[in-house]
């Protein structure tokens, strides 16, 4: 018989989390996990469930029927979406500007899908044009944009306009909006998009595991009028749809901690408003936005399609940003992460989401990244950026 490990108790290490997520996790979530379980199917916590439905809705701007939380993060609600939509042989376009657009292909191509790709630099949007030239070319079914791209901090503009192009051609549309939901506005219904997913963990200061998702009629009867069943049992849309649907029936065990998480995280917006919350983020991230213009640095996205969310701050000539990124957690407990794919080494991605988007998170991580760049031996002016932030967060 093997010996029993030696596990010490669990004492994690009290960061500032602002990289591209998890964000802080609010109190009042926090408090939320710690209160007793139920049963799945519990009449307690099928109320639970109808709740985190109507501020999902909510949180979307739709009054698609068909909204729920897929029991996993972010990747499990694209392979939802995907999955569910795209059958063996189809045409699918992705966005190639961005790792989480080639995502979308790989999971494309894993449901059967031949995927084919619109093309912008990393660090741009997609344009309508582009778009409209890759329809033309290839006669997809299936269109995937993404309009917060964590890699890059750019912040897909003009969707009504990609809507209406996929629409003429009789293709159904998928939004990614992990980086997004909550922090920018979005509006499902509005702007005509068939299928939209995100995540627990950034925005709605909540844990990662149980991930919104929503679907239109139109989508859903797309999905109800497959040719082949969907090759994922676990991610199967008719499936999760008996567990989350009018009958509640059993099809697997629901996270309960994590649903009460994304209630009580809910129920913070609901209180605060949606207009509300997305006017924080704008607010607290312009103050960090005109923070590290004043120091000298600034970020790598246009204004026009700049992600509040999700700062692309470059990386100054002569630093190493893996030190940099280093000395942040060890020396402050700020954890920042660097770029990915084509911004390896060009970016620090910093995050302002949900409870991370507070001013108390962007006057810290001014003072300690001025302090850390400088003794670095980086040509920058942490005071000047540290002066911008504090006056741009002055309410006057």
């Amino acid at each position: 018989m093997n010996d029993a490990p030696e596990i010490d108790e669990l004492v994690p290490p009290d960061r500032t989390l602002m990289g591209p997520g998890p964000s802080d996790v609010h109190p009042r979530v926090l408090r939320s996990m710690a209160t007793p379980l139920v049963g799945y199917l519990d009449d307690y916590c099928v109320e639970v469930m109808n709740d985190v439905q109507d501020g999902l809705r909510y949180l979307f701007q739709t009054d698609n029927e068909h909204t729920f939380a897929v029991s996993g993060t972010g990747s499990a609600a694209m392979e939802t979406a995907f999955g569910n939509l795209v059958e063996p042989g189809e045409t699918v376009l992705v966005p190639d500007n961005g790792y989480f657009g080639a995502r979308m292909g790989e999971i494309a191509e894993r449901a059967g899908g031949e995927v084919v790709t619109v093309e912008a630099p990393w660090g741009e949007p997609l344009d309508p044009a582009d778009v409209e030239a890759a329809f033309d070319e290839h006669s997809p079914t299936v269109f995937g944009f993404v309009h917060g791209e964590t890699s890059t901090g750019v912040r897909q503009t003009s969707v009504s306009d990609l809507t209406g192009i996929a629409h003429e051609n009789d293709a159904y549309v998928v939004a990614d909006t992990v980086a997004s939901l909550g922090g920018v506005e979005f509006h499902t219904d509005e702007w005509d998009v068939d299928a939209v997913y995100s995540g627990s963990q950034k925005c709605l200061s909540a844990p990662p595991g149980a991930s919104p998702i929503t679907f239109n009629e139109r989508a859903v009867e797309k999905v109800r009028t497959r040719e082949e069943p969907v090759r994922s049992w676990y991610l199967d849309f008719e499936g999760v749809w008996e567990y989350w649907g009018e009958e509640r029936n059993y099809h697997h065990t629901g996270p309960i901690s994590t649903l009460y998480a994304l209630r009580e995280a809910l129920r913070l917006v609901s209180e605060e408003g949606l207009e509300g919350t997305w006017d924080r983020h704008e607010r607290v991230a312009g103050a960090l936005k005109e923070g590290v213009e004043a120091m000298g640095i600034g970020l790598n996205v246009a204004d026009e399609h700049w992600l509040p969310t999700l700062n692309p701050v470059r990386v100054p000539d002569g630093v190493d940003d893996g030190e940099v990124i280093d000395r942040l957690i060890e020396d402050h407990g700020i954890e920042i992460v660097g770029g990915l794919g084509a911004l390896d080494g060009e970016v620090f991605r910093v995050g302002c989401m949900g409870h991370s988007a507070r001013p108390a998170n962007v006057t810290q991580f001014m003072a300690a990244f001025g302090s850390v760049l400088a003794d670095g031996g980086a040509d920058v002016d942490p005071e000047a950026g540290a002066g911008a932030a504090a006056s741009a967060l002055d309410p006057k």
